[in-house]
């Protein structure tokens, strides 16, 4: 099993796999509420069958080369995660989200997981449009997007009902040959 280290202050990107259930499901019980502000990632997890369930299913998508759901620990902790949603590798595009709970918030943790992932999808798979959607009100979604170079493509008003709100959705979006000059950039500068 790989174990991908994200800095020196022992976070780390691992796969999050069915016989992760009981981590997951106390994670998700840890950090419920805030996870799910503005969508409802693991509402059905509830128990340790349904939360094997849950990530079985992004096994099963794993396999499929659809989707694939990669957890964030923090000094051994399962703190949030990230994930690969419509991947697409025949035409070469994914779309890419993420979640926290509270522990993780504020250490730039999705920021360095999704480097990760974005360089694997575009160096290794031959993605070439990576996109990310997150509700308008979702200021620390959408400031990931920035740090991590995307540009807003646009707004979807009022197009996904979450807790009796319509919320707007903004999609942003890195091509392949911007991502490797920001790459490239941030190796020059040392960053």
């Amino acid at each position: 099993m790989y174990a991908i280290s994200l800095g020196d202050d022992g976070a780390e990107l691992r796969p999050l796999e069915p016989w992760h259930a009981e981590e997951f499901l106390a994670h998700l019980e840890r950090g419920r509420d805030f996870i799910n502000q503005y969508i409802p990632f693991g509402e059905s997890a509830v128990d340790v069958t349904s939360a094997r369930d849950a990530l079985q299913r992004y096994a099963d998508m794993r396999a499929a080369d659809t989707a694939s759901l990669h957890g964030l620990w923090l000094e051994g902790k399962l703190v949030g995660g990230v994930l690969f949603l419509n991947f697409d590798a025949a035409n070469g595009n994914c779309e890419v989200g993420c979640w926290l709970e509270p522990a993780g918030t504020g250490r730039g943790l999705v920021t360095r997981a999704m480097r990760v992932l974005i360089d694997f999808a575009v160096e290794r798979r031959g993605i070439h449009r990576v996109e990310w959607v997150a509700s308008a009100g979702n200021r620390p979604s959408l400031n990931v997007a920035r740090r991590l170079g995307m540009t807003q493509d646009g707004v979807r008003r009022e197009s996904y009902p979450h807790r009796g709100v319509r919320h707007d959705l903004e999609v942003w979006s890195i091509l392949a040959p911007e991502w490797r000059a920001a790459r490239a950039g941030a190796a020059h500068s040392g960053r």
